[in-house]
């Protein structure tokens, strides 16, 4: 399924990324940091909820509360859920 998810807090306005199971690719990110995010996106392809979560989930980004990698966490799980 593919998902689209708004980004609150983040220079990236959304993320866009395909889950089937619990297993997510093709993620991108519109708009932040585009080398960044397009490594953290080759990463974590084929990777499961639950390994994104682990690692990347808490990870801030300066006086942010959130960051990019925040975000995706928490955008995988809900997709996941839904």
């Amino acid at each position: 399924m593919e998902y689209k998810y708004k980004t609150n807090g983040t220079c990236s306005l959304e993320i866009h990324f395909t889950i089937e199971d619990d297993i997510v690719s093709n993620i991108q990110f519109m708009g932040g940091c585009p080398g960044n995010l397009k490594a953290l996106a080759k990463l974590l392809d084929g990777q499961n909820v639950a390994f994104i979560e682990e690692k990347l989930l808490g990870n801030t980004c300066g006086m942010r509360g959130t960051s990019c990698a925040d975000q995706l966490a928490k955008a995988v799980r809900k997709a996941y859920e839904e």
